[in-house]
């Protein structure tokens, strides 16, 4: 059986919307990166870059979250456009990957995070977030879904971060979304996503952000 290492932050909801709409057979196996459990050795050896989340499908290890989304595609026949919308699926799931992720989480990280007196880090990543955010938003103006006319891993990748978008922008932000707000609805009314939403209940996960979650987190802070 298919092995899924989650915890409960966008990129590994992403993986588990997809479980759960395709109908694949998992064991989910949480991974408590504010314990430090990313960086045990035998993590290491699915996922050197020691984060979530990462499957092991048939003794086959594969990380990133958007990787797995195309692995998993591939692998069912499922969610993935294909023929004219082939393109547009790589291009919007990367625009994903390197655009609403990481500048979402480095907004998160300097906003919420970060010691005082990083104003300068703080307006560019929330800058570029609110800029980012913005062009899904126009995408799916007139549209119910990102590519083409039917639900794909795309939606998918978007709705792992959009879970997270009002605590990224403010509600003030999220509020100027309409489009992202009913794409976001839409597909949380799906009967998969509630499914996947409440895999935050198989497991406790440490919530406190103290000094010894500080130091796995952010690692830099120790050196």
């Amino acid at each position: 059986m298919l092995q899924f290492y989650y915890n409960t932050a966008p990129n590994p909801m992403k993986v588990a919307l997809f479980l759960e709409e395709s109908g694949l057979p998992y064991e989910a196996v949480p991974l408590d990166t504010r314990k430090g459990e990313q960086f045990a050795p035998d993590y290491v050896a699915i996922n050197p870059n020691s984060k979530a989340p990462a499957i092991v499908d048939d003794g086959v290890p594969v990380f990133d979250s958007n990787a797995i989304l195309l692995y998993l595609a591939e692998k069912t026949g499922q969610f993935l456009p294909e023929g004219a919308h082939a393109g547009e699926t790589l291009s919007w799931l990367m625009f994903i990957a390197t655009g609403i992720g990481p500048y979402s989480g480095q907004c998160v990280h300097f906003r919420h995070f970060a010691p005082p007196g990083n104003d300068y880090a703080v307006t560019r990543y929330a800058f570029e977030a609110k800029r980012h955010w913005g062009i899904l938003n126009d995408r799916l103006a007139g549209r119910d879904w990102l590519v083409g006319d039917a639900y794909s891993i795309v939606d998918m990748a978007a709705w792992g971060w959009e879970r997270a978008a009002p605590f990224v922008l403010g509600e003030a932000g999220w509020a100027a979304l309409p489009h992202v707000r009913r794409h976001f609805e839409a597909i949380s009314a799906r009967p998969a996503a509630q499914r996947a939403a409440a895999i935050k209940d198989r497991h406790a996960f440490k919530t406190e952000m103290d000094e010894e979650a500080r130091r796995f987190m952010f690692r830099h802070t120790a050196a």
